[in-house]
């Protein structure tokens, strides 16, 4: 038996069924035995998905001119250092492509941007090294975002006691939908919600609804978001038995963490999702959580933990209203194809960008087609 799953199965075995949440983290993000620690060629065509980093540098070039755009008055204020930061930088390759455009095309602030990667695992930060290793000067690792702002640091990180806030960009591409999530389900017949867990079955994970806690328990238990409390009941009465969502509170905390350490700049993701009204209907029964393995979706979401993607769709009205609550605006709330156009727009005219030619043009209609990924990304924009 594998070790993930021997891992799970004592989990299972010692504190009966599994929330669903506990089962993707070990899946994914288990320290020696997670998908995201043992398949460094997981996204592109050899992988299990593809990725906007995976159609070529463009997507990272038009990254780049924008964060130019957002960063080139604050460099000038030269009231502190600036920092972009890249939380869930995979292998590095999308940091190299927006590394190799500063330094080409505006080698003026390249010099004085510190480019810095949230990573924790070791063995990424490893991969990250490999794949940076001539912009060295420029790139600094942490463990998180606390580390970042000079606590627990990691690698050549210094700590920062003039300047506990950041100014810069924050942002992360396809990280949020690949956060644990918990999958809640309707009980038409009972009128309330529950929770769906991972429990056993002889030797195979299955499905299973997460006990309630007793009366005066004094274990955490089944805890409903408090979005369910503001669900209008004409929406409840036609939602039908067994209908699933998902809720990712790790989400919420990793977009609360980041909108904390930024005292001016922006803080961006761009990620699957939809917003409330759209996450909430009655005409996806099933929810949003699917698995892929070599470019196709996985029959069984639980079969071969450590071996498959598993990713939900973000809940972007959650994501956006807790950066409004730590004191954030939002800017923009756009497809991938809206908001890469808006880049290009500006871009074509700047001879810094470089010439267009036929490559670029392909891998522009891949990230904004939207039978490609045009349509199925979000890009979401808050300030300070």
């Amino acid at each position: 038996m594998r070790p993930l799953v021997e891992l799970i199965r004592g989990e299972i075995v010692a504190n009966g069924v599994l929330p669903f949440a506990r089962f993707m983290e070990l899946a994914l993000y288990c320290p020696d035995y997670g998908y995201y620690q043992t398949n460094k060629d997981n996204p592109g065509r050899r992988g299990d998905f593809y990725t906007s980093v995976s159609t070529g540098e463009l997507f990272g070039q038009l990254l780049a001119f924008q964060f130019a755009q957002w960063l080139e008055p604050e460099v000038r204020s030269q009231r502190s250092e600036v920092r972009i930061v890249e939380a869930g930088a995979h292998d590095g390759a999308l940091a190299k492509d927006i590394l190799t455009w500063f330094q080409l095309g505006r080698p003026e602030l390249f010099g004085r941007i510190r480019y810095c990667i949230i990573e924790p695992s070791a063995c990424r930060q490893a991969w990250q090294t490999e794949k940076l290793g001539k912009f060295a000067p420029q790139v600094r690792w942490a463990s998180s975002f606390q580390a970042l702002m000079g606590r627990d640091s990691v690698g050549p990180m210094q700590p920062s006691t003039s300047n506990p806030r950041l100014h810069g960009v924050i942002f992360s591409n396809e990280l949020l939908d690949a956060l644990p999530v918990h999958r809640f389900g309707w009980d038409a017949s009972a009128k309330e919600w529950f929770e769906w867990g991972v429990a056993l079955d002889g030797e195979k994970f299955i499905w299973a609804r997460v006990r309630k806690p007793e009366v005066g328990s004094q274990k955490s238990g089944l805890r409903l978001p408090s979005v369910f409390g503001h669900l209008p009941s004409d929406l409840l009465a036609v939602l039908p038995d067994g209908y699933t969502v998902e809720i990712s509170p790790a989400a919420e905390r990793w977009w609360q963490e980041a909108a904390g350490i930024l005292e001016q700049g922006r803080l961006m993701t761009i990620d699957y999702g939809f917003g409330a009204d759209e996450l909430f209907s009655p005409s996806r029964p099933r929810g949003t959580l699917r698995a892929y393995f070599r470019h196709h979706l996985a029959d069984d979401i639980l079969a071969n933990p450590g071996e498959q993607d598993i990713t939900a769709h973000v809940n972007f009205s959650a994501i956006q209203a807790t950066g409004e609550s730590a004191g954030l605006t939002a800017e923009s709330f756009l497809t991938q194809a809206q908001f890469l156009t808006r880049v290009l727009d500006q871009a074509v005219k700047d001879r810094s960008f470089g010439e267009w030619d036929v490559s670029r043009t392909r891998q522009f209609q891949t990230l904004t087609h939207p039978e490609h990924l045009g349509r199925a990304f979000r890009v979401l924009v808050q300030s300070r």
